[in-house]
C-alpha cells in the first residue's frame, strides 16, 4: 500500500518548535490537540516517536501523524 504524499510546509524562521509546526501544517487543530498527540506518542519526526512539544525542527525534517506527513521547507 503506497504511503501518502508529503506536504511541504514553508516556515519563516529556522528552526521551528514541533508544537508550532503541527498547527502550521494542519496536523493538529490547536495547541491542546498538539500536546495530546505528543503525549499519546502519535507523532513521529524523521521516523522516530517524538514527545517533546519544544523539539526543534529544521528544513528537511519530516513530521508524521498517522498517515499524514509534512516536511519542513524553507520559505
Amino acid at each position: 500500500m503506497p504511503r501518502s504524499p508529503i506536504l511541504d510546509v514553508p516556515i519563516a524562521e529556522d528552526p521551528i518548535r514541533l508544537g508550532q509546526f503541527l498547527k502550521l501544517a494542519g496536523l493538529a487543530e490547536h495547541g491542546v490537540h498538539a500536546k495530546a498527540l505528543l503525549e499519546a506518542e502519535e507523532v513521529q519526526v524523521n521516523g522516530r516517536v517524538e514527545t517533546r512539544r519544544g523539539a526543534q525542527l529544521r528544513a528537511g525534517d519530516v513530521v508524521a501523524v498517522g498517515e499524514q506527513r509534512a516536511r519542513v521547507a524553507p520559505a
